[in-house]
């Protein structure tokens, strides 16, 4: 019988290291927070995209979802773009 391997979140589970999965964590996050300030405004994917600075299909990629597309560099960019600054905190583990 094969054991089961129970994680913290879904990051720990499918990064190598915990390093990989803090920086997962933080781009999924900003990614969600861009997606609410698209979401709020009410903007179409190709005029969120515009005031981005991204072509519409990597909008896309971002309203989706797609973690794996997107550096933290890219993504405080795009906030940037929106008229966002980003702020880092960090925690004790």
């Amino acid at each position: 019988m094969k054991k089961t391997e129970t994680y913290a979140s879904v990051w720990d589970a499918i990064a190598d290291t915990p390093e990989q999965a803090a920086n997962l964590r933080a781009r999924a996050e900003l990614m969600q927070q861009i997606a609410a300030i698209v979401k709020e405004s009410g903007w179409t994917q190709t005029e969120a995209a515009t005031r981005c600075g991204v072509t519409q299909p990597r909008m896309n990629d971002l309203l989706r979802g797609r973690v794996s597309r997107f550096s933290l560099d890219a993504l405080v960019n795009i906030a940037t773009a929106i008229g966002r600054r980003v702020h880092v905190e960090l925690e004790a583990a």
